[in-house]
């Protein structure tokens, strides 16, 4: 690679080294999520299994806790819970990216990783960066090793994308279907319309605008991080909308992440517009699946959510790093809805369990499971004395309710209609909670900040029984 990238390479050893330097408090740092070892994180990028190696990038930031100029950050695990720490392989070192490396896909081919990204570039001047002022290149970076970087190189710019379109053009996923390959990107109009774009290729570099998936009446004036995928004989449309209206208790978060099923071949067929949210709670954005070797459908997003400055924050930036990634989710379709439920990973690494049964309070570790049976009935579950998970099936109604401020950092309330309750799953990891329902057809994610090392737990229901499970080692 260039000079510049040595460069930023030099620059990371440095940051990394202050920061063990500093000996930071990292009572927030995940055991089983990915997160940044300093600076910044967002979007998954480049979810992919390799030479029987899972490995994850991200948006990274390396020299701001609270964001700045984007590289990838790339990090590999043997099962989806340990992540080991591998750098910043694509850097912004060329001049289709020097402002910024942002959000992309891996492909895995005959032994090579291909990993296709949006370069950014801002232009000097009095601009918008919408309608002028940016340019938004599609890059392909390819590995030999899955670590190293060996070349980069430009394979589109605004000249071929279609000509209604702002400068919004970015996040390319890429796979491959029977003898082509196939492209979506997530793209704005100029009449302020979320899209997503379809291009197809022969060869992996060449590729050709094939259509757009959009809907009718405009949902949203961008849709960003889109991915299509097939799964239990379905498939699936997943979009970031940005710029969608609250609707009662949806889409309540400034930005979404939604799925849709498209029936029949993807590449004729219109985006129906049944738009379900994919998680109901403060913390979930711009999710990406990956297939695994074993043929699972495997979706990692963000925990975290862009713009939200003004509501609520996260307390880890005092220790100078923010944001993690969501548990790796399996992915299904029960009934004609899509699930998602922690990697079956998880189960086996818990090592020890303890019965729970009726009403509970106690003091369980910040890195565990809680999996409780309702019967149906009633229930309420308060998470270190300020978080309040709860449902009354006379209401209908699933709620997320932070009570205490500092706590949530800000956060305050989620819901969403439940017609019944019947199981419920909370992962909690030091930091962050998420709560699956109904064996993970609705799913609410969320950050919050206890100040001890354990945390009070109160379960509230009638009739509910069920099982806390740990890891010996973390308790």
């Amino acid at each position: 690679m260039n000079a510049l990238h040595h460069l930023w390479e030099q620059l990371l050893r440095e940051e990394r080294e202050r920061y063990k330097a500093k000996k930071k408090n990292d009572r927030w740092r995940p055991k089983l999520h990915i997160a940044p070892p300093f600076g910044w994180l967002n979007d998954p990028n480049g979810l992919c299994q390799y030479q029987g190696t899972y490995h994850a990038f991200y948006q990274f930031s390396p020299f701001q806790a609270k964001g700045g100029l984007k590289f990838w950050g790339h990090c590999t695990s043997q099962d989806l819970l340990h992540w080991n720490f591998e750098g910043a392989p694509l850097t912004a070192d060329q001049p289709e990216d020097c402002h910024g490396v942002y959000s992309g896909s891996a492909l895995v081919e005959n032994g090579d990783m291909y990993l296709y990204y949006t370069g950014n570039v801002k232009e000097t001047g009095d601009h918008d960066f919408i309608h002028t002022g940016r340019r938004a290149y599609t890059m392909l970076a390819v590995s030999r090793d899955g670590r190293r970087i060996a070349s980069k190189e430009v394979l589109m710019d605004h000249k071929d994308y279609p000509r209604d379109l702002t400068c919004h053009v970015r996040d390319p996923k890429v796979w491959k279907q029977g003898d082509a390959y196939y492209m979506v990107q997530g793209a704005r109009t100029g009449e302020d319309k979320g899209i997503v774009l379809l291009f197809s290729s022969e060869d992996k570099r060449h590729w050709e605008f094939r259509k757009r998936f959009e809907t009718e009446e405009a949902f949203g004036y961008m849709w960003e991080c889109p991915d299509i995928y097939e799964l239990d004989g379905r498939t699936v449309l997943s979009i970031s909308p940005q710029g969608v209206e609250t609707e009662g208790l949806k889409y309540a978060n400034v930005y979404q992440s939604v799925t849709c099923f498209l029936e029949g071949d993807f590449r004729l067929e219109k985006v129906p517009g049944d738009f379900r949210e994919l998680d109901g709670g403060f913390d979930f954005y711009a999710p990406q699946t990956f297939l695994t070797d074993d043929g699972r459908r495997i979706q990692i997003a963000w925990m975290g959510m862009p713009d939200v400055e003004e509501f609520y924050t996260n307390r880890t930036v005092e220790d100078g790093w923010q944001h993690m990634m969501t548990i790796p989710r399996e992915l299904s379709v029960k009934n004609g809805v899509l699930c998602q439920n922690p990697v079956r990973e998880l189960a086996k690494w818990w090592n020890g369990s303890r019965p729970l049964q009726g009403d509970f309070e106690g003091d369980l570790g910040l890195c565990c499971e809680i999996e409780l049976k309702t019967e149906g009935r009633d229930l309420e579950v308060i998470l270190a004395e300020g978080l309040r998970l709860r449902y009354k099936k006379e209401e209908k109604l699933f709620w997320m309710e932070f009570t205490d401020s500092l706590l949530g950092a800000g956060r305050t309330i989620r819901g969403r209609e439940l017609d019944k309750l019947e199981k419920l799953r909370i992962l909690l990891d030091m930091s962050s909670v998420e709560v699956f329902l109904n064996e993970g057809s609705d799913v609410f994610s969320t950050r919050f900040y206890p100040e001890t090392p354990l945390c009070r737990v109160r379960i509230n229901g009638e009739g509910c029984h069920g099982t806390y499970y740990f890891h010996s080692e973390e308790q």
